[in-house]
């Protein structure tokens, strides 16, 4: 197709559209705020639409990153609880069904704590790192390594890469 081809079909169609709105007329008048009007409403439609959508992927993120900040809060006050029942463990028992009861407990209550990603941290003979364990005391061993725990007064947990409590430990110097 030439140039003056596409220029007289563009001619054309202004034509066409000129004797549209002239038949239109007052018609074409009545329409034109209405029309404007539904457009408005279709972009403020939209806007909203989107503005909402933002707002659900904005929460849905928040509850991502806090629902570990969340878990950690709650199992650091079973921690307490786990610590009790390691004492009744320790304790002098004469009845074996009563101590049997408290070892199903523990067991029980260590899985669980296990399915929910919790680490035990701080055991004997383990090097010391100052982001999981806490020195309360320091002793001379000459049969252990510097730096190496030396015993645990009270175990410690994590979460993922997230201390829960750090372990208060005795540290080889």
């Amino acid at each position: 197709m030439s140039k003056k081809d596409m220029e007289e079909e563009v001619k054309e169609a202004e034509l066409d559209e000129e004797a549209e709105e002239v038949t239109e007329g007052t018609e074409q008048e009545e329409a034109d705020p209405k029309d404007e009007q539904i457009a408005q409403l279709k972009d403020q439609l939209l806007r909203t639409m989107a503005e909402f959508d933002n707002y659900r992927k904005r929460t849905a993120k928040e509850r991502m990153e806090l629902e570990p900040e969340i878990t950690a809060k709650n199992l650091k006050e079973f921690l307490p609880v786990i610590d009790n029942i390691e004492r009744a463990l320790a304790a002098e028992c004469s009845d074996e069904n009563y101590k049997k009861g408290i070892e199903m407990i523990y067991e029980s209550f260590t899985s669980a704590l296990v399915n929910l990603g919790v680490e035990a941290i701080g055991t004997e003979g383990e090097q010391f790192n100052p982001a999981y364990h806490q020195a309360v005391q320091q002793v001379e061993d000459d049969s252990k390594e510097e730096g190496t725990i030396a015993s645990v007064f009270q175990k410690g947990y994590k979460i993922g890469e997230k201390v829960l409590r750090f372990a208060m430990v005795a540290v080889v110097k």
